[in-house]
C-alpha cells in the first residue's frame, strides 16, 4: 500500500489524528491520557497518512525546539494496517520534509521498534529509560537528506557496522553530513588526520558536541587528531582547542613529523568500522564506509606510523588560557 500524506497544524487537524493516537497509545498501550496530550501538540506539524479510499491509517508529529534539530513523535499506525510498509513510508516522508530544514532528527523509540528505526537511518544515542511505563531509547539521524536517499536502497543506511555500501561524495555538505553521521556513532575511538583543522570543517558546534560525547563516553575513550600545521590555531580561537583543554587526557593533538613518510589523503577513523576518506586535502571528494573492513585496517596502520613520530603541538601550549 502506498499512502498519501497530509500536514496540519493542531488547530486545523482533523479528529482522525486524535482518534488514531487514542486507539494506539491510550487504549492499546495504556499510556495515561495526561501524558499523551501535551503542549507540544500546539507547536508541532501533524502528519496524517491516508489510504486509497482516504481512510486515515497513521499519524506522526514533527516539531523543533532548537532551530537545527527536528523531533519526531507520536508516530502511530492503526493495528489493521501494520505490516504493510506504512510506518516506513511515513518516516520516509518525514525525512524528505526535514531534508534541508534540519541538520538532525531525533525521536524517542520504544525498545521493540529499535530495528525499524535503524532500517530508516536512525541510530541509538542513549541508554534505556522508562517513559509511561514503556522501555525507550533516544535515537537520532544526523543527515535526514542522506537517510532519505538511502532508504529503500540500503538495509540500514548510515548505521555504523551495518551499512555495507560505500557512500561517494563530491560536495562539501555531503562530506560534513557523512562525517557527523560517523563521529556521532563512535563509542571509543576517533582518529582524525588532515592537513589543517579547517574552520569550516572542524570548527562547528555540532561536531564539537559529537567529539565531546566520544571523549566522555568512558575512561578508555580515545580521540587523536593529527595535522600537518598547527600555526593557524593561534589565528582564531578554535572550538576544538577549548575542548582539548577541558579534556586533555581524552583528546590529544599532534603535528606531523615531515621527515617521515606521510599519507597524501586525509581521513577519519571511527571505532573498528567507520572510515571517511577524501582524495585530496583541498577538495571535498571521496568516500565513506560504515563497515570498512580491510580498507580501515590499512588506514589504521598508516595513522599509527605517523602518530608515533609526530610531536605535541607547541602552538597549542603557547596559546593564552
Amino acid at each position: 500500500m502506498t499512502p498519501r500524506f497530509r500536514k496540519y497544524s493542531w488547530q486545523l487537524a482533523p479528529g482522525s489524528i486524535r482518534d488514531i493516537r487514542q486507539r494506539v497509545f491510550i487504549d492499546e498501550q495504556q499510556v495515561p491520557p495526561e501524558l499523551e496530550w501535551d503542549d507540544t501538540d500546539e507547536i508541532a506539524d501533524h502528519y496524517l497518512a491516508v489510504g486509497r479510499d482516504n481512510q486515515p491509517i497513521a499519524t506522526a508529529r514533527l516539531f523543533s525546539a532548537l532551530e537545527e534539530t527536528g523531533y519526531i513523535g507520536r508516530m502511530a499506525v492503526l493495528p489493521e494496517y501494520r505490516g504493510r510498509g506504512i510506518g516506513e513510508a511515513l518516516i520516509q516522508h518525514l525525512l524528505k520534509e526535514s531534508a534541508g530544514r534540519y541538520q538532525e532528527l531525533r525521536l524517542s523509540a520504544q525498545q521493540h521498534a529499535i530495528g525499524f528505526y535503524q532500517r530508516c537511518g536512525f541510530h541509538v544515542c542513549s541508554s534505556l529509560y522508562d517513559d509511561a511505563g514503556i522501555p525507550h531509547l533516544d535515537m537520532r539521524c544526523l543527515s535526514p537528506a542522506l537517510a532519505h536517499h538511502g532508504l529503500g536502497h540500503r538495509s540500514q543506511p548510515l548505521i555504523l557496522g551495518v551499512d555495507a555500501e560505500s557512500w561517494i561524495f563530491d560536495q562539501e555538505s555531503t562530506f560534513l553530513e557523512l562525517m557527523d553521521s560517523l563521529v556521532g556513532q563512535a563509542r571509543q575511538r576517533l582518529w582524525i588526520y588532515d592537513r589543517l583543522l579547517d574552520h569550516d570543517r572542524y570548527d562547528r558546534h555540532q561536531l564539537r558536541e559529537l567529539i565531546s560525547a566520544v571523549a566522555r563516553q568512558h575512561r578508555l575513550s580515545e580521540v587523536r587528531i593529527l595535522i600537518h600545521d598547527d600555526k593557524p590555531l593561534v589565528q582564531k580561537r578554535h572550538r576544538l582547542i577549548e575542548l582539548m583543554r577541558r579534556l586533555p587526557s581524552r583528546i590529544e593533538l599532534r603535528v606531523l613529523n615531515h621527515d617521515y613518510p606521510q599519507e597524501d589523503q586525509p581521513f577519519v577513523l571511527v571505532d573498528r568500522d567507520g572510515l571517511l576518506c577524501r582524495h585530496d586535502f583541498n577538495k571535498p571528494e571521496g568516500f565513506a564506509n560504515f563497515t570498512a573492513g580491510r580498507r580501515l585496517k590499512l588506514k589504521e596502520e598508516a595513522f599509527q606510523r605517523m602518530w608515533e613520530t609526530a610531536q605535541p603541538s607547541l602552538e597549542l601550549r603557547e596559546l593564552p588560557i
